[in-house]
This record gives structure tokens, C-alpha cells and sequence, in this order.
């Protein structure tokens, strides 16, 4: 399936420190009448963040999926500023990258890598995690779920997957932050059976910018053969 998808990149006029959640925080309220944005609404809504909120090395960014992209769209040309804690940031220039994207399981094996922690477990999947001594085994239990994350993620929006879905990464753990808890997150990289854009999100704390994947593009081959520099 082919869904629509607007990603904002916010360039400021310094790094920006703060996490995403501050980044979402601000955003959310700023932009109140959009719940999408924040998913502050009388009913919480349990499904795939249309809107998904990252920092990539110090730089500001937001991810919208079908009516995501619609408002983030909307709402572009009024963020002059970011507010986030203490500091300030000016946002000196805006660039949008809009896409029409498959999404969804193939035949190919695909490389992905994560730019922010993966943040993989619940509190009954860690516990048995911790209680596991092989790394072997950990590494199975991780890529079982990895699997079901994008099984979630493809669920909430829509996607039948059919075919079944093989996992292999090498990842490692990484201590990290999230809503004020340490946790244990993953960096690294998987590959999968699955299509899935660059900048989406996996796992938990995906609008709070956990989980982001980038494709890994193979480089080509060197050429052995002679060069000729032209005249």
C-alpha cells in the first residue's frame, strides 16, 4: 500500500539540545485544535502516530503520514520559533520532503539502521529479557520483536500483512530517557522483509522520536577496471 508523507525539517539558527518530546510538547501547544499533533483527545487515539516528532543531531524534525501531512502542511508557515525548556530557537529556514510511499512485506531482504534508540520492551518482555543469560538467545528474542513492532505498525495503519516476516539485526543496548524513566534502548542495525520509509518509527515512544529507521543504501561496487582521465 502507498501512503502520503510530508517530513519538516527545521533548520534553527543553533543545534537544538532538548529532546523530542520537548519538540512535541511544543508543537502540541502551539497547534491545540489539531489532536493529531499531541493526542491529547477525549478518546485516546490507540493507533500509529500520523505525526511523529525527532531530533537527529541536533537538528528538529516532523514526520506526517496521510492527514498528518495534511495539517503539518498547514501549520509550517507559523512556526517562527521553537520554545523548548529554557532556550530559544529561531528557525531560520523550513525545508519539506513530500512523498508517496509503499509501505509493506516482500520478498527482499532490506537494511535498515537506527538513528535514535529503539526502545523494544514492556515490562513483562524485559523481565523475561533480563532473565535470559545467552546473547544468542536475546538476539531472537529481540528480532521476534522487532517483528512484531512492524506487524503493530503496519496493523495500525491498515496494512494485511500475509506473508511472513524474518528479522536479523545487530544491535546493542544503549541506556536512554523516556517520559523522565531510564530504559534500556537498542542502536545498531536489522534487516527485514518489509518496506519500510526512512525516518518512520518502531517500537514504543515512536511520536516521541524512539524507533527512527533510515534505510541503509549499499554502495556500489569499486570499478577494478582501468580509468582514463578525460581531456
Amino acid at each position: 500500500m502507498k501512503y502520503r508523507t510530508l517530513y519538516l525539517v527545521l533548520h534553527t539558527d543553533k543545534p537544538v539540545k532538548e529532546d523530542a518530546s520537548r519538540l512535541r510538547g511544543y508543537i502540541g501547544n502551539q497547534f491545540p485544535d489539531y489532536p493529531v499533533l499531541h493526542h491529547h483527545a477525549d478518546r485516546p487515539i490507540l493507533t500509529y502516530p500520523r505525526v511523529q516528532y525527532k531530533i537527529i543531531e541536533g537538528t528538529p524534525s516532523i514526520l506526517g503520514i496521510e492527514e498528518g501531512a495534511d495539517i503539518l502542511k498547514k501549520i509550517s508557515g507559523n512556526i517562527p520559533e521553537l520554545l523548548l525548556a529554557s532556550s530559544c530557537y529561531t528557525v531560520e529556514q523550513k525545508v519539506m520532503y513530500e512523498k508517496t510511499l509503499a509501505i509493506g512485506p516482500g520478498h527482499e531482504q532490506i537494511q535498515y539502521r537506527f538513528l535514535s534508540p529503539w526502545l523494544a520492551f514492556n515490562s513483562r518482555n524485559f523481565q523475561s529479557y533480563r532473565e535470559m543469560k545467552d546473547w544468542k538467545e536475546k538476539k531472537a528474542f529481540l528480532n521476534n520483536i522487532l517483528v512484531g513492532n512492524i506487524l503493530s505498525m503496519a496493523k495500525g495503519l491498515g496494512i494485511v500483512v500475509e506473508r511472513r516476516l524474518y528479522a536479523h539485526s545487530h544491535i546493542e543496548e544503549v541506556p536512554t530517557m523516556y517520559k523522565g524513566i531510564a530504559m534500556t534502548g537498542f542502536s545498531g542495525e536489522f534487516r527485514i522483509n518489509f518496506s519500510l520509509p526512512d525516518f518512520f518509527g518502531i517500537g514504543k515512544g515512536v511520536s516521541h522520536g524512539f524507533g527512527t529507521v533510515k534505510r541503509v543504501v549499499k554502495r556500489p561496487e569499486p570499478n577494478t577496471g582501468e580509468f582514463i582521465k578525460g581531456r
